[in-house]
């Protein structure tokens, strides 16, 4: 994907309008903003989120992100989601997969 020709709109606040425009691509150009390299543990993050979202068309609560990476990691994993993403779920996780702004969620 050219993202110089075109780069799926954004809010304000740096949120895709459109999730459906998000793909691998996207995601590195919003971890770049949000000073992310993503590894192997962000996409497997950033995976359990989308598909979450195409089936239930909602943005994934954290809480599931969190039991995801349990079963992977062992429950001292319980922090990992937010050693991955150390400015919030909502703010660099939900942005990089692509989600809307959560609307309930604040930012931190």
């Amino acid at each position: 994907m050219d993202t110089a020709t075109h780069f799926p709109d954004v809010d304000a606040e740096g949120y895709l309008v459109e999730p459906q425009e998000w793909n691998e691509e996207v995601a590195k150009v919003l971890a770049e903003q949000e000073n992310i390299v993503l590894n192997d543990d962000h996409w497997d993050v950033l995976n359990f989120m989308r598909e979450y979202y195409a089936e239930h068309q909602i943005t994934v609560d954290v809480r599931h992100v969190i039991k995801h990476l349990a079963v992977k990691h062992g429950p001292e994993s319980r922090n990992m989601v937010f050693e991955l993403f150390p400015y919030g779920y909502v703010k660099q996780a939900c942005k990089i997969a692509g989600m809307k702004r959560p609307r309930a969620w604040s930012t931190g």
